[in-house]
């Protein structure tokens, strides 16, 4: 079918199109007269939620949080906020709405009914580049929509608030049951520390290894010094003792064994005079050699005292070198059990400072969420509260005569078309070669003649005159 063919048609089965177009309009603009005025009201609402954890306390934009949007709006339209809604405005108390309620239902809660009726009147219509979502309710009073819409916003930031802040004082309750926990663990932590610190004599463990450590320090070089004064010692001993003993350092450099040579390097002498001038039974002789021998016998008890002078003296040094040893044995104990002690002194102080830790942590965590879960602040703030509307949202007559004109053409025309395809005839040459499949060789131009309204009443007329 070509524009040809389809404008033959229109233009043959007119009469169908203006009918349908003008019945359609028709009874457009009666029923959107008839119909009655339904009034729109929109709050505007503004979300700066911000996602907060209550055990681990970490922040996450709301925008981020995945399905953030569609999840306040199912909030919005929740039951339980009509619901608030019906008691915030008290609806459930109206008689004349109970009764329509009982004669509708004939039982039941009348609070559920009203909230029902509200959301479905009710449109929630988010933003696609902001956080702004705005509340629409329609009825037919314009103030009672407003005031159902700004009841819808009121109550969605209240109850906002109230889901904010019953999951911080269900956590403000675990962190204070952690809390008393925790506490207790510090107070047992550092009982037993206190315990083992009275049981060991402690007070400061760091300065009184600090002062062991010193004396065993000292007791070790003390050793060192007796050893080696013992080793002398001993030397000493073993030559005052030996058969050479005149030649040690300590018979030989005592005064009296000195004194005592020279007496006896003079008796020999005198001596060895007498002994060449006199004879053995002379009274000086004898006289002489008993002076010597009794010089001889002093040097030699004296070098045999000062031989065991220096044997005292050796074992004077051993013993002390003993004691010191002994000594420094029992303070290397010492030590090595305050190394034992620090160690476990230094196990129980860790688990302390580790409670401790924990305990200050938790605290504060309990603190900071005591304080959220008290805070009534809520992240929704109202952008543009509704005000009742002047003009009706439905319906609107221009636009529906003028959707009207449109889709009363459409089907005028689809009309057309099926009157068409029940009773098809031959319009041009082209239908006629399409319908018998044969050539046209010619065609004859005829008009029909004009019709004449009334005019097989002028010959009645003329011949009611004669």
């Amino acid at each position: 079918m070509n524009f040809a063919q389809f404008f033959l048609i229109l233009r043959a089965r007119q009469r169908i199109i203006w009918i349908t177009l003008v019945t359609v309009v028709a009874v457009t603009a009666v029923v959107s007269l008839l119909i009655p005025k339904t009034y729109k009201a929109t709050a505007s609402v503004l979300l700066n939620y911000k996602g907060v954890d209550p055990v681990t306390g970490l922040t996450l934009p709301g925008q981020l949080l995945p399905g953030y949007m569609a999840t306040q709006i199912d909030i919005i339209s929740s039951k339980n906020v009509a619901l608030r809604v019906v008691d915030a405005l008290k609806l459930a108390d109206n008689p004349a709405v109970v009764q329509q309620f009982n004669d509708a239902n004939g039982g039941g809660n009348v609070r559920d009914w009203l909230a029902s009726l509200l959301l479905r009147k009710l449109e929630i219509v988010p933003s696609k580049e902001s956080s702004v979502v705005e509340i629409s309710f329609g009825g037919a009073d314009p103030q009672f929509v407003s005031a159902v819409a700004n009841a819808f916003a009121d109550e969605y930031q209240k109850i906002s608030v109230q889901l904010r802040v019953e999951p911080m004082r269900k956590a403000s309750a675990y962190f204070d049951g952690q809390t008393k926990q925790l506490r207790d663990a510090l107070e047992a932590a550092q009982s037993r520390l206190s315990k083992y610190q009275q049981e060991h004599g402690i007070v400061s463990i760091d300065n009184r290894l600090d002062v062991e450590s010193n004396r065993l320090n000292d007791l070790s070089t003390q050793l060192v010094v007796a050893q080696g004064l013992a080793t002398e010692a001993k030397s000493r001993q073993e030559m005052a003792l030996s058969p050479n003993g005149a030649a040690s350092p300590d018979v030989a450099s005592n005064p009296l064994i000195q004194n005592l040579k020279s007496s006896l390097g003079v008796a020999e002498a005198k001596f060895a005079d007498v002994s060449q001038r006199l004879s053995q039974n002379h009274p000086q002789y004898i006289a002489a050699k008993a002076e010597l021998d009794k010089l001889r016998e002093d040097l030699r008890t004296q070098q045999a005292l000062i031989g065991s002078s220096v044997g005292n003296n050796a074992q004077i040094m051993k013993q002390r070198e003993g004691a010191i040893r002994a000594a420094t044995a029992e303070q290397k104990a010492k030590v090595l059990e305050l190394n034992r002690t620090r160690d476990e002194m230094g196990v129980l102080m860790k688990d302390v400072e580790s409670a401790q830790r924990a305990f200050d942590a938790t605290s504060l965590r309990s603190a900071q969420t005591k304080i959220e879960g008290q805070s009534e602040q809520s992240d929704i703030s109202v952008l543009n509260p509704a005000t009742p509307p002047t003009a009706p949202s439905q319906p609107k007559p221009l636009l529906n005569v003028l959707l009207s004109i449109f889709f009363g053409s459409l089907l005028g025309v689809g009309l057309g078309f099926c009157a068409e395809l029940f009773d098809r005839r031959v319009r041009s040459e082209r239908d006629l070669v399409e319908a018998l499949q044969i050539p046209v060789l010619g065609a004859i131009t005829w008009n029909p003649p004009k019709r004449r309204r009334f005019g097989k009443l002028k010959p009645l007329a003329r011949l009611g005159t004669n």
